[in-house]
């Protein structure tokens, strides 16, 4: 009896894995949270130090967010969005407690218990499993970044012990879970955007193409940008909780005249995932050493304790909530809370929308480039389908509005779509 065949989705923000049901379901496998079991697995890790005799603990997904929670951010580690640094080679390794992990150790605890899962629902261990790949990687600069971060992210995967695994384009994923029920051919584009990377994919779908030998002919073309959610989510730090940080005031040099506080600190203050990396003594040190001499010292006291009570995961969770309610109408409320610190702010999503012109007109560029090269006007595209979280912010779906048609978007199931459709297409090239 063959195995049944396996999609999954490590995501920058979230992961996913889908196994193929006898009665030909993609079905996502689901994951205890304190709110109820899931498809979705948050791409996250909690190390728990050594304390009391007891050993260094190292927590994923819900399981990682739970521990954080617990422990109110004071004594632990929180690392996030792994995906994205892939192909940095400046990022080679971290110390975490006294210990070194390089990234491919890391992404390998957070993609073990995926793996246990799916055997555990198997009943036995994996064959192959097709793994979803971004078009280019974030921050990769031509080919050779993108072979060096795809060669990461295999040993990675082996590291947490999928043995036999292919790789198949995220959006051309998102195809296949599109046309599972169409009755006939369309030509689509297929936009999926990520956490760190937007993707899209020109291809044809229908019944014509479902058979494996006329798939390749169906493929007219792909192209990505590194522009995504987490870049939405920066310019909402930068404009709207930086500056109760201290960005935009300043200090007194050995002068005596007012500089500027540094805005590499709040660079990595707009990227959550790199917060926990400022979380060093040598910056923890230079940031007591600003406060000493900040015109405002109240605002880097704040940073301070954002940075010191890796307060990163918090901050997303209050970016996501304002942009999920800025998708729904025309303003919302950015509010994040804690003992130290409270940041209430109303935002309207016309100025939001000025905040991310430059990442939209990044999307806007791709897309175009793609139709470009393929030679498709955008009349000639049946359908557009639309996945991935930031898909349903409104001036995202207005670059595909104002080129292909309100009448043609698609979309739904934004963060399961990419994985189950990889498992429908490690079916079809198994038979």
């Amino acid at each position: 009896m063959r195995a049944p065949a396996i999609g999954l989705d490590f995501g920058t923000t979230n992961c996913a894995i889908a196994m193929l049901r006898p009665d030909g379901r993609a079905e996502l496998l689901r994951f205890a949270t304190p709110e109820g079991p899931s498809g979705i697995f948050r791409s996250i890790l909690y190390f728990e130090p050594a304390v009391g005799g007891n050993p260094l603990r190292v927590h994923a997904g819900p399981d990682a967010i739970a521990a954080y929670l617990a422990s109110e951010g004071e004594e632990g580690r929180l690392v996030q969005s792994l995906k994205s640094f892939l192909a940095s080679r400046l990022f080679s390794s971290t110390s975490v407690f006294g210990r070194s992990y390089r990234l491919e150790d890391l992404i390998a605890l957070l993609l073990r218990p995926l793996r246990e899962r799916a055997e555990q629902c198997l009943g036995a261990g994996l064959g192959r499993v097709l793994v979803g790949r971004p078009v280019h990687f974030a921050h990769a600069n031509g080919a050779r970044d993108d072979d060096f971060a795809l060669s990461r992210l295999r040993a990675a995967l082996h590291g947490a012990g999928f043995r036999e695994v292919d790789f198949e384009y995220e959006p051309v994923g998102a195809a296949h879970h599109y046309e599972r029920e169409l009755e006939r051919d369309e030509l689509i584009l297929i936009a999926d955007f990520g956490g760190g990377t937007s993707d899209f994919s020109l291809l044809r779908v229908g019944p014509s193409f479902r058979a494996g030998a006329r798939r390749e002919e169906a493929i007219l073309g792909h192209d990505g940008v590194g522009v995504a959610g987490d870049a939405f989510d920066g310019q909402l730090i930068h404009h709207v909780v930086a500056p109760r940080l201290g960005r935009g005031s300043a200090f007194r040099s050995t002068s005596g005249e007012p500089l500027p506080v540094p805005g590499w600190i709040y660079r990595h203050l707009e990227r959550w995932h790199h917060l926990s990396f400022l979380r060093s003594p040598r910056t923890l040190r230079a940031l007591y050493d600003l406060r000493r001499e900040a015109l405002e010292p109240e605002r880097l006291d704040a940073l301070i304790h954002v940075v010191e009570c890796d307060q990163g995961f918090p901050l997303h969770r209050a970016t996501e909530a304002a942009k999920r309610a800025l998708s729904a109408g025309p303003g919302a409320e950015f509010h994040y809370a804690d003992a130290a610190l409270e940041v209430r702010e109303a935002v309207l999503r016309r100025h939001f929308e000025l905040w991310i012109a430059d990442e939209l007109r990044a999307i806007a560029g791709c897309v175009d480039r793609l139709l470009a090269r393929t030679g498709v006007s955008a009349g000639a595209v049946d359908r557009v389908f639309l996945t991935g979280g930031s898909s349903l912010v409104p001036a995202v779906r207005e670059i595909f509005r104002a080129r292909f048609g309100a009448e043609k978007l698609r979309g739904g199931e934004e963060l399961s779509s990419v994985a189950a459709g990889l498992a429908l297409c490690a079916a079809r090239r198994g038979d």
